[in-house]
């Protein structure tokens, strides 16, 4: 049996897959990365980038976008450079791109307009480790929806027809409710935009390259250690429970379970659809703007109650 997602993404010729709420997002997106390579589709990698990349010497090919090659400085927090340096290591050539995470909307829509003219994009995945791109905006607790949402609304403006969000690590923040995040999944799942899941594990060879980019990152950037990769890392080597693979969740009560490596693949505009403050963000400059759009909007409107998942 295959799921809906992979039927569809295998009629792609060309595939732009783009970290969505930035950091370590794109990372997620290694592993379809790696597959698309092998049944003979291009793709191309960027990210919403933390990096300071003004600093990176990396060229800037469009405004607040920046390629990221073997001419960038390794700064002590640049993902997307020891992303590079990884894939080049195995005999790729990759096409990275880093975006400003300064970056609002507009601009954003304007930047991925840059790289699917340029690259000959058929297809746009954005990806999410952790699922807080799955949030609406009503809900209890969000996580870092900011970052997310922008990315999401600005994907939605491309003309592209083909759009997909992946997200992978369910339970990984704190700061989410999840019982919201299951409800919001059984709206996409009603509204036919989901596209099935699947379980990464380590006995994929995509999986293996996974466990082995996250090993090289947490060596690359000790101190700017993934949580969220180094969870679903821990899942997918069978740890359970309060397992610390870091030493930034020390002190913390972590519950890492199976449920972490499963892919969730959903058709990117029903997501961009469901998230209430949409209309708000679309033509904002800056991602100050975006999260200042968001505040008014949970100052004026109700939210659902927070409720736990039932499960004894």
């Amino acid at each position: 049996m295959h799921i809906p997602f992979f039927q569809e993404i295998s009629r792609a010729r060309s595939v732009l897959i783009a970290g969505a709420g930035g950091g370590f997002d794109v990372v997620s997106g290694i592993p379809l990365y790696l597959h698309l390579q092998n049944i003979g589709v291009k793709a191309v990698l960027a990210n919403l980038s933390f990096t300071a990349l003004a600093f990176s010497e990396g060229e800037e090919v469009c405004n607040g976008t920046y390629r990221v090659d073997g001419r960038c400085k390794n700064l002590p927090y640049f993902p997307e450079k020891y992303i590079f340096d990884w894939l080049t290591a195995r005999g790729d050539s990759p096409a990275i791109y880093a975006f400003s995470n300064q970056l609002g909307v507009a601009p954003l829509t304007r930047a991925y307009n840059f790289l699917i003219e340029h690259h000959g994009i058929d297809t746009l995945l954005l990806v999410d480790g952790g699922t807080d791109s799955l949030m609406f905006g009503d809900e209890a607790k969000v996580g870092t929806i900011v970052e997310d949402a922008c990315s999401i609304i600005a994907a939605a403006e491309v003309p592209v027809a083909n759009r997909y969000l992946a997200a992978i690590g369910f339970g990984v923040e704190h700061e989410l409710n999840h019982h919201a995040c299951l409800e919001n999944i059984s709206a996409l799942i009603r509204d036919k935009h989901y596209l099935g899941a699947l379980s990464l594990t380590g006995e994929m060879a995509e999986g293996e390259a996974f466990l082995d980019l996250v090993a090289s990152l947490n060596e690359k950037m000790r101190l700017h250690q993934s949580i969220v990769t180094n969870s679903i890392s821990s899942a997918m080597q069978g740890k359970f429970g309060d397992h610390h693979s870091t030493r930034r969740t020390q002190g913390t009560e972590q519950f890492i379970n199976p449920l972490m490596s499963l892919f969730w693949f959903f058709r990117l505009q029903g997501v961009a659809e469901h998230i209430r403050f949409a209309s708000t963000i679309r033509s904002t400059e800056t991602m100050d703007e975006v999260a200042k759009a968001f505040q008014m909007y949970r100052a004026m409107h109700k939210r659902r109650l927070h409720r736990a998942i039932p499960l004894k």
